[in-house]
């Protein structure tokens, strides 16, 4: 269970919560399902401003943030907006607005006027999503600090790369980075004449390659079910992502894809609060998608991070048709799919795959991608993909030279 801090200094001054605070406090409720029903047959519905009322309330409640008789007293009003505590969310959601956190868009009713201002949508600011970025990379990098990224289990590996400055005796064909400190010494304590190849003392470099990246989201039907929300947490990996190459790696590029019953782009913009679903998983087209975006960059490196929990089971034929099938790993689907990964090694693309699940199926699948793509398979959870995928980036940005 997630720690609860107790903010007992707000009790009755709700005022006074800097809107970073808050946004801090209902970031799961932004990123996640809750904001939009995932059924929803319109894509493009966004959350309403009563929506970000009720994450505010019950981030409230549950940090235990309302002093027990406001609550009551709110609770048992027929409308909680018209109470002393609904009066102060309602500020804190202007907060929000006037801080520049989300941008409010009003609905005209049938007679074009404003209708109710309760059914006013919203939208994530830029701002918002630099910050919801930011806050997932600290939580993330602070991860990486208490545990090993070393210690998960995986069925495929590619060599690593160490990010070392270490010092090393010269060999031919080495380039000439010389550490004049240590060289020195080895020439006191032997003499000129004395003096072997070895005794030169090289200090080995970094350098650090330009990369496009692909991240490629699967958001079919299985990354909610069985109770656990899975896509979340991908979501969260995703911005966290982003807002590290654009800070850190600024000659770098990344793009999102998401893949389900077919695949589309999605802006860093609208990465936040995009849904679950169609159903299926077709990874062939996310593939596909993913390969047509990295061609258009000129980079040292092309990589794709897929993060996904089921095996392929969805296709899109040359009519623009969706062929389907859920049960097993339809011949049809997987020769389609390997062949996308097929197209992914011709182009000197590696894929790296993030599983959320340990099907027998899709680990022969996954297994399969690693070795035609001399990418790597990790098996990890909703709780620690994020660390996995960071280190694995970090990793693959750097070579060693000599």
């Amino acid at each position: 269970m997630a720690r609860v801090t107790r903010y007992s200094k707000f009790e009755g001054e709700l005022d006074q919560l800097e809107s970073s605070e808050l946004m801090q406090m209902i970031q799961e409720a932004l990123l996640g399902q809750g904001m939009n029903d995932p059924y929803d047959p319109d894509p493009d519905a966004r959350p309403s401003m009563d929506d970000l009322f009720d994450a505010i309330l019950q981030a409230l409640a549950e940090r235990n943030m309302i002093p027990e008789e406001q609550l009551m007293e709110a609770m048992q009003a027929d409308d909680i907006r018209e109470t002393g505590l609904g009066q102060q969310i309602q500020r804190l959601m202007d907060k929000l607005q006037q801080d520049g956190f989300i941008r409010k868009e009003f609905e005209e009713d049938g007679a074009g006027g404003a209708g109710d201002p309760g059914d006013a949508k919203f939208q994530l600011t830029d701002k918002s999503i630099d910050f919801l970025g930011y806050k997932s990379l600290r939580d993330l990098m602070g991860g990486l600090g208490r545990s090993s990224a070393g210690s998960h289990d995986t069925r495929e590996y590619a060599s690593g790369v160490e990010m070392t400055g270490e010092l090393k005796g010269y060999e031919f064909g080495d380039t000439m980075n010389l550490d004049t400190t240590a060289t020195l010494g080895n020439v006191i304590s032997k003499g000129f004449d004395n003096l072997e190849e070895s005794d030169l003392v090289i200090r080995q470099a970094e350098y650090n390659s330009s990369a496009a990246t692909v991240v490629l989201l699967d958001c079919s039907h299985s990354m909610i079910l069985y109770g656990e929300d899975r896509f979340t947490p991908a979501k969260q990996v995703a911005l966290a992502l982003a807002h590290l190459i654009r800070t850190q790696y600024p000659g770098d590029t990344v793009k999102f894809v998401l893949f389900h019953d077919s695949a589309e782009e999605v802006p860093v913009g609208k990465l936040a609060q995009a849904q679950i679903g169609p159903y299926h998983t077709n990874t062939a087209g996310g593939l596909r998608l993913a390969q047509q975006l990295l061609k258009r960059e000129n980079k040292d490196m092309k990589q794709i991070v897929m993060i996904t929990d089921g095996k392929p089971s969805a296709l899109t034929l040359p009519d623009g048709r969706i062929y389907k099938n859920a049960y097993g790993l339809d011949p049809y689907v997987l020769g389609a799919t390997l062949r996308e990964v097929a197209n992914c090694r011709r182009s000197g693309i590696q894929v790296n795959t993030f599983m959320l699940a340990r099907d027998p199926d899709l680990v022969g699948f996954v297994r399969r991608v690693s070795e035609m793509t001399r990418g790597k398979a990790y098996f990890t959870t909703p709780h620690n993909i994020g660390q996995y995928v960071l280190m694995d980036f970090m990793t693959n940005k750097t070579k060693m030279i000599n």
